[in-house]
């Protein structure tokens, strides 16, 4: 899955640098970072919805919608696959992953 978002990506940074008529990629980057986020806000509930619904290939398609729609959101604002993967390698390194809550002490 990893060259298939890598291409994506690629391609999506071609279409903004180079804008083909008709592109939907291309009327995102046109409309702008709230038409983007809109669209990964969407692509969210229908994946959200979709996965309480139990059906596989729906699921996946609203997956493959949302995957698609970060990617945009990412090309947009200059975050690379290899920043995500980092991040994640990163995570994966960690002991634990549940984040320590600290219990504030009033006497103090």
């Amino acid at each position: 899955m990893n060259d298939v978002l890598d291409e994506l990506y690629e391609v999506a940074l071609e279409r903004r640098q180079n804008p083909k008529e008709g592109s939907y990629t291309c009327y995102l980057f046109d409309k702008g970072i709230d038409k983007i986020l809109k669209k990964v806000g969407e692509e969210a509930s229908e994946t959200i919805i979709a996965a309480k619904n139990g059906v596989k290939e729906d699921t996946v398609g609203e997956i493959s919608d949302l995957l698609y729609h970060l990617v945009i959101m990412m090309a947009n604002e200059g975050i690379t696959p290899a920043d995500v993967k980092a991040e994640l390698g990163r995570r994966h390194q960690k002991e634990g992953n549940l984040k320590k809550f600290h219990q504030v002490d009033k006497n103090t």
